[in-house]
């Protein structure tokens, strides 16, 4: 179904390219118990997947880390994803909104390096002591 198809989800009717509580945000429409799009599209998925299992990023991630990068999830999360544009499946959804929370939260997880400075020093404009010997 193109454009103006519809999909029936919990006995609510909803409209196919409505965007109120898919990846647009806004107000979610009451009755419906599933969102009408995933976070991301099937191909981010798909390609996150790709990538993670190329010998390049394998290689990085090996020298970064000392372990090879575990990708299941991201194939997980694809077929997740295919499973909730074909079939609203509800478990899909909630699977593939669980990994997408973990996600952020593992981004959020670390603490910046150094401190951010609220302003310069005091001395900012002075030349630096290059020529001097330690």
């Amino acid at each position: 179904m193109a454009g103006g198809g519809t999909w029936r989800v919990s006995g609510a009717v909803g409209r196919r390219g409505l965007r109120a509580a898919g990846r647009g945000g806004g107000a979610a429409q009451p009755g419906l118990s599933v969102r009408p799009q995933p976070p991301r599209s099937c191909e981010d998925y798909w390609w996150e997947w790709k990538h993670c299992r190329g010998l390049r990023h394998a290689f990085h991630h090996y020298y970064a880390h000392g372990e090879l990068p575990a990708c299941g999830r991201w194939r997980d999360d694809y077929e997740a994803c295919r499973a909730w544009e074909r079939g609203r499946a509800a478990a899909a959804q909630e699977a593939l909104c669980k990994s997408e929370r973990a996600r952020v939260m593992e981004k959020q997880k670390y603490a910046p390096v150094w401190m951010l400075r609220k302003s310069p020093p005091p001395d900012w404009y002075l030349p630096l002591d290059q020529d001097k010997p330690n």
